[in-house]
């Protein structure tokens, strides 16, 4: 007689944030609502900054980029800086295709003309534009790490979207504070998704979350997302520090990235393109075994 093994344990969550970026390494937008699609949510790093020769840019060398507000307007994003007058950009608007280089990738994409360039410029102190993701161009996340599953994305890092525990960050704050620093924002992560109701670092051990829409959506948490010095950068001066890599240090080295340290992990879309993520939304997870 065969013995029927009892299920596993499901993890039990909400969606307590949603967050987009729209140009790669400038401020988000949290929504109560946002649009998912294969290649992660909608206008989520859609635009770029680059220097002269197409290369990407971001607060790693530029940390006043943390202060570029964006702003979703009917069709357009606005952006606003300190000392600059609005940036207004079409969502559908794009000009004269161009080539960039995203780490090791070699992407097409529009180039937003001289208006938008002389914006960046200006702020940013040095010669740059600023471009379109091609929609036509499918961009696939490392297969080593989806398991071979081809997962789109635009502008980000490797992946469609980074999901966060509002465990995890409540847990580095009080990490920060009892070593005499102040507690941080989770804007400093940019995740995509802020899940409540686990606790600290629970995403690390999840494989496939279900969330409760109108209809199936399934994402698989893929790759834990290794940190650089962007989360050290103050969002309201654009300012540099040490603190949050330090605190981080002590606790974050993860043998799956060979000791880097990580927070918060990447996940590709398998099911539910075209549906709406909202604010509180009930997330069930399969535990990694």
């Amino acid at each position: 007689m065969s013995i029927t093994p009892p299920h596993a344990p499901v993890a039990s969550a909400r969606i307590a944030r949603l967050f987009i970026y729209p140009v790669k390494s400038c401020a988000g937008i949290e929504l109560p609502q946002a649009l998912l699609t294969d290649a992660g949510l909608d206008l989520d790093r859609t635009w770029m900054v680059v220097g002269e020769q197409g290369e990407f840019v971001s607060q790693r060398e530029l940390p006043r980029m943390a202060l570029i507000q964006t702003r979703l307007k009917h069709s357009e994003v606005i952006l606003r800086a300190p000392g600059m007058l609005p940036l207004h950009l079409r969502v559908d608007a794009a000009e004269e295709p161009v080539r960039v280089r995203l780490w090791d990738d070699d992407l097409p994409a529009y180039d937003m003309g001289p208006i938008a360039a002389q914006w960046f410029s200006d702020f940013l102190g040095q010669r740059l534009r600023l471009v379109r993701f091609d929609p036509e161009h499918r961009r696939l996340s490392s297969l080593q790490w989806t398991g071979g599953v081809e997962a789109p994305n635009t502008f980000g890092d490797g992946f469609p979207l980074l999901v966060l525990g509002q465990a995890s960050l409540d847990e580095l704050n009080r990490r920060l504070v009892a070593g005499g620093h102040g507690p941080v924002g989770i804007e400093r992560f940019r995740p995509n998704l802020v899940l409540s109701g686990l606790e600290a670092h629970d995403e690390d051990r999840l494989d496939r979350l279900r969330v409760q829409a109108d209809e199936a959506v399934e994402l698989q948490l893929v790759k834990p997302c290794p940190r650089c010095s962007i989360p050290d950068v103050d969002p309201a001066t654009g300012e540099t520090g040490t603190a949050v890599a330090d605190a981080l240090q002590a606790y974050r080295a993860d043998r799956r990235l060979d000791g880097a340290i990580s927070f918060g992990m990447n996940a590709i879309v398998r099911e539910g393109d075209g549906e709406l993520l909202r604010v509180g939304q009930a997330v069930s997870g399969d535990w990694r075994f």
